[in-house]
């Protein structure tokens, strides 16, 4: 089901993708700010949920902040692709997993507590399913998750603060960070709910929350759209091999199309996947979106680079990424 735009609940969850309101009673914060009663924006938030609409409110994570993670990719037969796609997805590591348009057809996002336990996730993933994977790791993002523009601009206009580097958390912290990942509860005082789970006063919640959200490892906090759901499904992954000294410069290029919702380099995989730059479109038509990869390869001086465009097919999984709130290698 494709929800419309002009639908108050979908409309009321774009507004609040990022700077969602870290007070006691957030929702009554929002319907002071859009007329409506505080249970009344409760209940819209949960109508969104149910249609698969909103997937939860919380944070999105900053890559090479805390944790690790990496975009692996496998080449599976046709015939076999449905039953590998639900054994990754069976994964508790994993939280996307698409088809997309290339020999390399099957790609997901696995995250963890560190380094080592993404490497093995991998290994037991491809011992599972008889198909190894390219493992991508992020490099520099460039322009990730600042929120889904609906209409207008397709991307938020906040830019990306400068990257932190890599974090490292307490203990205190690790847990607020897994008690998060699934999202705040729909409940009237969300934070105080998640203090009573933790042991900890409300306070001290909300004092956490802005304490990640400063140091980086939060890159926003608010609702998490399914763009799909909202129509965008003509989606494409463009990738380009660069000079590793032009990634930079071509990335800063790319980040200053309008069209591009997401860019990042990651690491070659030779022989295999030589290409090193990344960059999303999201769009209602594969055509419209095709004309804006001309116009952004163009733009970004990047037409003359060997390159390939992914178009994703099916979404097989697509929730929020997990660094902390499971145990175990593919539990």
């Amino acid at each position: 089901m494709n929800v419309h735009l002009a639908d108050p609940a979908t409309a009321l969850a774009e507004r609040w993708q990022r700077g969602f309101p870290l007070a006691s009673r957030p929702f009554l914060e929002i319907g002071r700010a859009w007329g409506l009663d505080e249970d009344a924006v409760v209940e819209m938030l949960r109508g969104l949920v149910r249609d698969r609409v909103l997937s939860r409110i919380g944070p999105a994570i900053r890559p090479n902040t805390i944790g690790s993670s990496t975009l692996a990719a496998m080449s599976v037969p046709s015939n076999r692709l449905d039953n590998v796609a639900a054994t990754v997805n069976a994964c508790p590591a994993v939280n996307h997993n698409y088809e997309r348009e290339h020999a390399f057809n099957l790609w997901f996002v696995v995250t963890g507590p560190d380094r080592s336990f993404v490497s093995r996730t991998l290994e037991e993933l491809t011992a599972r399913t008889g198909c190894s994977c390219l493992d991508l790791t992020i490099e520099t993002p460039y322009h990730i998750d600042l929120g889904f523009r609906l209409q207008g601009r397709k991307r938020a206009v906040t830019e990306n603060a400068p990257h932190p580097g890599q974090l490292h958390l307490g203990p205190d912290s690790v847990r607020l960070v897994g008690l998060l990942e699934p999202g705040i509860p729909l409940v009237r005082q969300p934070y105080a709910e998640l203090a009573s789970q933790l042991g900890w006063r409300e306070d001290e919640v909300l004092a956490g929350v802005r304490q990640l959200l400063d140091c980086g490892a939060i890159s926003r906090f608010g609702c998490i759209l399914r763009h799909r759901k909202l129509g965008y499904r003509a989606n494409a992954m463009a990738v380009w091999d660069v000079p590793d000294r032009m990634v930079d410069e071509c990335a800063a290029k790319l980040c200053a199309q309008d069209a591009v919702t997401l860019c990042y380099s990651r690491t070659r995989c030779l022989p295999d996947w030589p290409y090193n730059l990344f960059a999303m479109i999201h769009g209602k038509r594969q055509e419209d979106v095709e004309i804006e990869l001309t116009d952004v390869a163009s733009q970004s001086g990047l037409a003359g680079y060997s390159s390939a465009v992914l178009f994703s097919r099916r979404c097989f999984k697509q929730t929020g990424a997990r660094y902390f709130s499971f145990e175990g290698v593919c539990a």
